[in-house]
């Protein structure tokens, strides 16, 4: 929502509700911008949370993209000597350089200059891999020092540094699955009923256009990943050269797209409150209570009330009166681990993963046809051993 543009698809709030309260950080980053990136985010946020508390005002962050809310909540974000430099900034970015390396190369060049953090990440992750090298680049200094430097600070836990804001909170609101995809579908319905594909057309024709005619287009970075934009883009790039039917194919195909694809973010998005907030271990944990908001019927009852009842009592300074949602959580878990399945030829990070990976369909599946062969081997050897006993015992009754 930082873009200008594409604010439909991108459900920015309404200029009516934005009347009723004061919002920050909306639409003003040019679309072009592709090296925006989320400590420019955290930079600019946490200054406007300063002003705000210096109002004796409360900033709520909405979010949305619970990566960058986790960058304001904790010191987990490195500044490079590219951000922390007066001198107007490149045109390329040097991360975005990186990642245009192959991801086994990227590995490799990790793995000289900083083997503890390439032991950590996958080697088909090339942003990661990408970052990490960047951080090197520009500090000097091997990324995994620098998050263990963090880490060992006071407050600070084995995912991050310590806590910016020791006295917040987090509302989650949450919904039954069901109603949830309902929802999604029913605000992809709402969105093409607001305009959405004039917005699309317009965006594409003065944004996209001359991009895809020199096949420059890029939907790995700025708001040309936002979900809507690329799922659209054959649709785009096809009207008026194609006939009806093809195009009316190709705009469905689109719709159908963002609504699979709407409903698959916003599984990740509850997966990442769980994995990283619910089941965060150390002490620097914000509570998060959760909001049900299966039934809009029963919102102020469910939602409102409650909501309000919290945050009035985190502002003076009691124990509100819902209880924080708990999740049990393994203190010995690394998420980091570094596991190799040969079986399925697969590098596995994280104990957690590798555990549904040794569940999961297609790795079970490579242990059986292991086993079988295994036993047909065995069986055949068995057969041959058999045969040369029998054999001897035949040779033996011979003279010499």
């Amino acid at each position: 929502q930082v873009y200008k543009g594409l604010d439909i698809i991108t459900n920015k709030v309404s200029p009516q509700d934005q009347r009723l309260c004061r919002h920050h950080m909306i639409s003003f980053v040019d679309p072009l911008v592709s090296n925006y990136t989320v400590v420019d985010f955290r930079d600019k946020a946490v200054a406007l949370i300063s002003y705000i508390f210096a109002r004796d005002k409360i900033p709520i962050v909405v979010g949305g993209t619970n990566y960058y809310i986790e960058s304001l909540l904790w010191k987990v974000l490195i500044n490079t000597k590219e951000k922390a430099s007066t001198a107007p900034r490149p045109v390329t970015n040097r991360k975005v350089e990186l990642e245009q390396l192959d991801g086994v190369e990227l590995h490799r060049r990790l793995s000289q200059v900083d083997p503890e953090m390439a032991a950590k990440l996958h080697p088909h992750d090339k942003r990661k891999l990408a970052r990490s090298l960047q951080v090197f680049e520009e500090t000097g200094i091997p990324h995994s020092e620098i998050l263990h430097q963090q880490q060992e600070e006071e407050g600070g836990g084995p995912l991050g540094g310590p806590l910016k804001y020791p006295h917040s909170c987090i509302l989650w609101l949450h919904a039954d699955q069901a109603a949830l995809d309902q929802r999604l579908e029913k605000r992809v319905d709402d969105m093409l009923a607001a305009g959405l594909l004039e917005e699309l057309r317009d965006f594409h024709r003065r944004y996209n256009r001359e991009k895809v005619a020199e096949n420059r287009q890029d939907y790995q970075h700025g708001i040309f990943q936002s979900i809507g934009f690329k799922e659209f883009h054959e649709y785009l790039v096809s009207e008026g050269n194609c006939s009806p039917e093809t195009s009316a194919l190709l705009l469905q195909k689109g719709i159908q797209a963002l609504k699979q694809v709407t409903k698959r973010y916003a599984r990740r998005q509850n997966k990442w409150v769980r994995n990283r907030f619910l089941r965060r271990p150390g002490p620097n944990v914000p509570p998060v209570y959760g909001l049900e908001v299966s039934d809009l019927l029963r919102w102020d009852e469910d939602v409102l009330k409650p909501a309000l009842e919290i945050v009035e009592s985190f502002i003076q300074g009691r124990e509100p009166p819902a209880e924080p949602v708990k999740m049990e959580y393994d203190v010995n878990e690394n998420k980091r681990s570094h596991r190799v399945c040969e079986l399925c030829d697969r590098v596995i990070i994280g104990d957690r993963e590798w555990a549904a990976h040794t569940r999961s369909k297609s790795h079970l599946h490579h242990l059986k046809k292991r086993r079988r062969l295994e036993a047909a081997s065995c069986a055949a050897e068995t057969e041959r051993d058999s045969g040369g006993a029998e054999t001897s015992e035949e040779d033996s009754s011979l003279p010499l």
